[in-house]
């Protein structure tokens, strides 16, 4: 099971219930009030896998574009 608090707490941002978190050359984003959705974006913002809808992804899209300068991705 997913401890949320973790996630939340290790996450380096949180927008709308969405845990956005740096992983390498990737984004991972987690749905905190739903945990079996979540996503990953590679270093170009493309989706390489994901359990969402496409609604919900592009949602998520929208929340990453327009708050990328709060996020900083390491790179490999």
């Amino acid at each position: 099971m997913i401890d949320i608090k973790q996630v939340a707490d290790n996450a380096d941002m949180i927008i709308n219930g969405y845990a956005f978190t740096c992983e390498k050359n990737n984004i991972r984003v987690l749905n905190l009030n739903n945990t079996s959705k979540a996503l990953t974006f590679n270093d170009k913002d493309i989706v390489i896998e994901t359990t969402m809808d496409d609604i919900e992804i592009s949602i998520v899209k929208e929340y990453l574009e327009n708050n990328r300068e709060f996020l900083e991705v390491e790179n490999a």
